[in-house]
């Protein structure tokens, strides 16, 4: 799985795995131990979301439509809230205790109500008759996804395993840990009343550790991104920390924070808010890190005689147009996922500047501003550790015996001149085209199908 879409980079030298051994074993231990004495134990959140509501699959086997009857408080032409659907709904209960039963619902109506049609998979909850316990009545709650979403699943995997290979397998499975991290420990660490923006750097720097050696192997260039997203996470976490106390945040900036609240007093949304950013800029870190530190090994290896100050400034090169889309792709993807709010600001009659400063605005602002000082700082971090590493690998490589020395540059013009003039054959006089002795020119000239252009 440590195979890569380039050649392999050559092994480091034994001082430098040594160093680089020396610094991450410490900090992976430090981390598993950390995760260790955070992990929740049998902990879960004290919640007062109620009693749960059964939830059943079911088909609909018949839609009846009827026009919705006037309602007499709304005055005629009023348009009702929602699109006015009225009728039946008789759907087959496909698990449960009443499977195979028939019930009848109404026809789901108001906001985001779904439209169904007969053969589609529904969701179905009872409730019961507050009037009479012994009955209850059923309504569709919304659309089964389960078969879709599998299959897309599927075409995601098949798709990336296809063009990945074997990265792409080690791929998936470094998805597979991240997302067993977050559920298993973050999550729970978090419900169960940790410090968020301590679970979060320790969670963070696990999933860091696992998928990363996991997708690109055990190597020093493997290492040096480690180390640097390392470092890139905990100066993001100093700074959101900074910001947040400078703009005072309270973390009550999205309906779902305040929701959450009302279910769980005891969860810090302040550090919930900083756990967000440091995870949600993990996943664009080990993108550039992990694409810095390749670049100075390509640039060494396609060009051994270059300092370590000039494997700096061409990797940073590098560097500085990738920070340049990635800005960008940062500020889109937290304004993709906060639409409807940007769309209900738009709509608001205030300044820009009240608008701006706001609790539910400034969050994002802080959050997108943050995240990209994170991953700003990790390109120099990323590129000067990785040209010392590369350097001093092949500064103390050993000098090596026996083998070939390099073949010695043709002169063009002398060898464009032998091959233009006429070689006489058969006669006793001189070949006067040649230029140099027969042996020579055979040391010179191994191949006889060698092209004379010099190579651009």
């Amino acid at each position: 799985m440590a195979a890569d879409h380039t050649h392999s980079a050559p092994s480091a030298p034994p001082r430098v795995r040594r160093i680089l051994v020396m610094t991450v074993v410490p900090l992976f231990v430090a981390t598993v131990v950390a995760a260790a004495l955070l992990w929740p134990r049998g902990e879960s959140p004290q919640t007062d979301g109620g009693a749960d509501v059964p939830r059943y699959s079911g088909t609909v086997t018949r839609v009846v439509s009827e026009p919705c009857p006037p309602t007499p408080s709304v005055p005629e032409g009023t348009p009702r809230v929602g699109d006015g659907r009225c009728g039946t709904v008789d759907v087959r209960v496909d698990d449960g205790p009443t499977a195979g039963k028939q019930v009848q619902t109404p026809v789901p109506d108001g906001p985001g109500a779904p439209r169904v049609e007969v053969g589609d998979e529904v969701i179905l909850v009872e409730l019961a008759d507050p009037t009479d316990p012994t009955t209850s009545n059923w309504n569709i709650a919304e659309h089964q996804r389960g078969t879709p979403m599998v299959w897309l699943a599927l075409v995601f995997a098949a798709a990336i395993v296809a063009f990945g290979r074997w990265r792409g397998l080690a791929a998936l499975a470094g998805l597979a840990a991240s997302f067993a991290i977050l559920l298993t420990f973050v999550l729970p660490g978090i419900g169960a009343g940790r410090s968020p923006l301590l679970v979060a750097v320790v969670g963070a720097a696990l999933i860091m550790f696992v998928v990363l050696y996991l997708t690109h192997g055990v190597s020093a260039q493997t290492s040096v991104a480690v180390l640097g997203t390392l470092g890139s996470l905990v100066l993001t976490g100093v700074l959101a920390t900074i910001a947040t106390a400078a703009t005072h945040l309270t973390g009550f900036g999205s309906e779902e924070a305040t929701t959450l609240s009302m279910f769980q007093g005891d969860v810090d949304l302040h550090g919930l808010l900083l756990a967000g950013i440091i995870i949600g800029s993990l996943g664009v870190l080990d993108d550039v890190t992990v694409t810095q530190a390749a670049t100075v090994t390509e640039l060494a290896n396609a060009n051994p005689g270059l300092t370590r100050l000039q494997l700096y400034r061409a990797a940073t090169r590098v560097g500085r147009a990738h920070i340049a889309s990635t800005v960008n792709t940062i500020v889109l993807a937290y304004a993709g996922a906060s639409l409807p709010l940007l769309l209900l600001l738009t709509a608001d009659a205030r300044p820009i500047g009240q608008i701006l400063t706001s609790e539910f605005l400034a969050q994002e602002i802080v959050r997108s501003a943050v995240a990209t000082l994170g991953l700003i700082a990790a390109v120099p971090l990323t590129t000067g550790l990785a040209a010392v590493v590369t350097a001093a690998g092949r500064t103390d490589a050993p000098p090596s015996t026996g083998a070939p020395s390099p073949r010695p540059q043709p002169d063009r013009a002398e060898a464009l001149a032998a091959l233009s003039s006429p070689r006489t054959t058969g006669s006793d006089e001189p070949d006067r085209t040649r230029t140099t002795p027969p042996s020579e020119a055979t040391d010179r000239w191994p191949e006889s199908n060698r092209s004379t252009d010099t190579a651009w």
